[in-house]
Parts: C-alpha cells; structure tokens; sequence
C-alpha cells in the first residue's frame, strides 16, 4: 500500500507542502506518476516523519470523561434548581386553577346576576324616560 500526498501528509501529521518538499529534496523517495501525483512508500515516508495516532471518533469519546469533579457539583446544582422551578411552576398553576374557578363562581352567582339585570332595567328604564 502506497500513500499519496495527501494521504502521506495526514499519516504523519505534516502539511502536503512539507511533504512536496521533502520528496522534491530528496529526502523521501516517491515515484510521480503518469498524472502527476507522488505515490510514497511508507516505509520511505516513516524513515523520515515518524507515525502520528490515528485517533478515531470513537477512541476520542471515550478518552473524555462524561462527567468529572469540577462539572458534576455545578450538574447536581443544575438539578436542584430544575426540580425547585418545576415544583414552582405546578405550585403557579394551581393557584391560575384556583383563581379561575373562583372567577367563574363570582360570574354565575345569583346575587351577580340580579346586580347586572337591575343595572340593566335602570340604564333602559332612564333611556325611555328621557325621550
């Protein structure tokens, strides 16, 4: 397996220029091909630039800790603040449910609805008298 520029470049942790340079001074050996890219040897290309890690996706997720000292205090925090402001927001509903049934009790009460319909046999009964 041959690495190309680009693939040389990353296997090693260098940019292509450094590599272009490299071969074009003849510290790597490379062959040019008919398209005008390098095919590297590896073995050429790690004489002179030793291996990077290659770090995947996954071996990155498990090198970071989920949770550590400084971050779970201020999780546990977090948490009891969350549970306080739901706790908060039942309590507010509630009273809203409270709030409106005793609105609705007023409006449906007798002693309302005898107030409206005087008030309203008052303002009709001053209409027709002053016409």
């Amino acid at each position: 397996m041959s690495y190309t520029l680009g693939q040389a470049a990353i296997a090693v942790g260098k940019s292509k220029a450094t590599i272009s340079k490299a071969i074009k001074s003849g510290k790597i050996t490379a062959a040019k091909q008919d398209n005008g890219s390098y095919k590297i040897e590896p073995s050429a290309l790690h004489r002179v630039y030793p291996a990077t890690a290659q770090l995947t996706v996954e071996g990155e997720r498990l090198e970071t800790p989920s949770e550590t000292v400084a971050n779970s205090n201020e999780i546990i925090e977090l948490r009891v603040k969350l549970n306080a402001a739901q706790e908060r927001i039942e309590d507010l509903k509630e009273d809203r449910d409270q709030w409106r049934l005793q609105a609705n009790r007023l409006l449906a009460s007798p002693a309302t609805q005898a107030k409206e319909a005087k008030g309203a046999k008052s303002f009709f009964s001053r209409l027709f008298r002053s016409s």
